[in-house]
């Protein structure tokens, strides 16, 4: 790594990009070693983005699954959070520039990006504020606002028309994220808001799941996939495969086969994005940077120990980057920053680095209702309750802080036992688009200069 990476004159400092599952786990795993840790992050919290589409569903409140960067670290000496907007990277003079309310340099020794990734919609970008995906807290309570609003809409609609187009839910993308969100509207319309309506009967909303793939959860196995389908179909999801979104607007969607044959339009309010991701901006800016090739989805194509061509201090990890093998999931990021601390561990201390990074699948599972689920564990294939007791035990685990895990199993067994959900704020400003929002800051701020 060279004369400045190992200084003895200093600690070793190492700048993580990121507080997502890669990116504090490296960090937690630095704890032992003679290093100064500075994470920086644009937001204050790390997300469990497993759970996203409970909280999306009003089945868990958004601090359950994101707890304050500065707690999981106060006891860690020497890390230091730091929360800001990475703007560039100088890989030359090995810094890295942020901003906040100032502008930031910080240096670095060894610098690990774990910025994940964003939604992608193919080229079609202009469909983002119609078709909201969930990647971030902010994302999880706008879908949540949407969909209730969608139900309170109805509930005033002067139309069987605009009832209709109201209560139709379509979900596009049927991966994990796109099952599991189909499936707790559907709960959340037969069987949670059943009675508290008195205009409209929520149980005849129509939720529809599509996916141009021709089975949902293409990853798994043929058993689960259609294990899967048949339980959604049970709890009443129209289940679309083999159909492609050609056009999205705030009245609904154009669908068509991907055999080919007619577009067709779906009438429908709330229409959710599931279907694909792109790499963090971060990933190109390295790239440019390092001139490190990228993927089509915009992924780092990253050397065996996880580390940028020409430049061995600088680790990519998570969502972010491509390794043949290694999926973009939480479980994948975990390994990989365990990974690159055991590297930094035996650089600063000048034995043998650990050989290529493995990705060990510790199994996939997705959750379709309650006590409904799909799980590949140890090659072992798992459906029903069994199935989603193993997928809650496994979640719960992950879930940073006891406090969390507590209060994460006791609203999972509320929810099951007394079918209700406390988590049903709608926001007005989460019923925005980030355009609107944008807008209301700077009139905001013009309003102040006037009153001024």
């Amino acid at each position: 790594m060279g004369d400045k990476a190992l200084n003895p004159s200093r600690r070793h400092r190492v700048v993580i990009v990121g507080g997502g599952f890669g990116g504090v786990r490296a960090a937690k795993a630095l704890k032992r070693l003679p290093v100064d840790v500075t994470l920086i992050d644009r937001n204050n919290h790390h997300l469990f983005q497993p759970l996203l589409y409970q909280v999306a569903t009003g089945v868990l409140s958004p601090g359950q699954i994101a707890p304050a960067l500065r707690t999981l670290f106060r006891g860690q000496d020497n890390v230091r959070v730091l929360m800001g907007e990475v703007e560039r990277f100088d890989l030359e003079r090995r810094v890295v520039h942020a901003v906040a309310q100032h502008e930031m340099e910080i240096e670095y020794d060894t610098l690990i990006v774990a910025a994940g990734a964003t939604h992608s919609y193919f080229g079609n970008d202009d469909w983002a504020p119609d078709a909201p995906g969930m990647k971030t807290l902010d994302d999880a309570n706008r879908v949540r606002s949407r969909i209730l609003w969608a139900f309170e809409l109805a509930e005033q609609a002067q139309t069987q028309e605009e009832r209709d187009a109201l209560l139709t839910f379509v979900v596009v993308g049927a991966g994990p994220t796109g099952v599991e969100l189909a499936g707790q509207i559907a709960i959340l319309a037969r069987r949670v808001l059943k009675k508290e309506h008195r205009a409209i009967d929520t149980r005849a909303a129509r939720v529809v799941l599509l996916d141009a793939a021709p089975s949902v959860l293409p990853p798994f196995p043929e058993k689960l996939r259609d294990h899967a389908e048949h339980d959604l179909r049970k709890l009443g999801v129209d289940v679309e495969l083999g159909a492609m979104a050609v056009d999205i607007d705030e009245d609904g969607i154009d669908v068509r086969p991907t055999e080919g044959g007619e577009t067709r339009r779906i009438p429908a309010r709330t229409v959710l994005w599931a279907a694909g991701v792109q790499a963090s901006p971060l990933a190109t800016m390295l790239a440019e940077e390092s001139g490190t090739t990228t993927d089509r989805a915009g992924r780092l194509l990253v050397r065996h120990d996880l580390t940028l061509p020409v430049h061995p201090e600088v680790f990519a990890i998570g969502d972010m980057v491509s390794r043949p093998g290694v999926p973009g999931v939480a479980q994948a990021a975990i390994q990989e920053g365990k990974y690159v601390a055991k590297v930094i561990s035996a650089r600063i201390n000048q034995y043998p680095e650990p050989p290529t990074f493995a990705y060990k699948d510790k199994g996939t599972m997705a959750t379709i209702g309650r006590t409904r689920a799909v799980a590949k564990v140890r090659g072992v294939k798992l459906t029903g309750q069994l199935a989603y007791y193993i997928w809650a035990f496994v979640h719960v685990a992950y879930l940073v802080g006891w406090g969390n895990r507590f209060e994460a199993v006791a609203r999972w067994m509320w929810t099951i036992v007394a079918r209700n959900r406390r988590e049903r704020l709608i926001s007005p400003t989460s019923l925005l688009t980030e355009q609107q929002v944008a807008e209301e800051i700077e009139a905001s701020r013009e309003r102040s200069r006037v009153t001024v």
